[in-house]
């Protein structure tokens, strides 16, 4: 169960980072557009860093999409985890208590 909740925390980690890489590539890309006059990534002289930046930034968003599927699976198997373990602790509750009476 501590191997998942790790897991779980790194994926969290992952996100966060790769959120806020996005938001500074984004900062980068406007400053970028601003400096040339071109916002419009369909024109011929649109900067080559910004075109890049865009790119990384859209690659980054698919990898927090899927960081975010694999961070829903392990919550859920957390939870079914930690629900076996209530039942099998509950188990040996109920026989400890039958033999104590016994």
């Amino acid at each position: 169960m501590n191997e998942k909740r790790r897991q779980l925390q790194q994926l969290q980690m992952m996100m966060s980072e790769f959120e806020r890489m996005t938001k500074d590539l984004e900062s980068q890309i406007v400053v970028e557009e601003k400096k040339s006059g071109i916002s419009d990534p369909n024109h011929f002289a649109y900067p080559t860093f910004a075109k890049a930046a865009r790119q990384r930034a859209d690659n980054l968003q698919v990898s927090i999409k899927e960081l975010k599927m694999q961070e829903e699976t392990l919550e859920l198997a957390l939870e079914e985890m930690q629900a076996e373990y209530a039942r099998a602790t509950a188990l040996e509750e109920r026989d400890t208590s039958a033999r104590a009476r016994a």
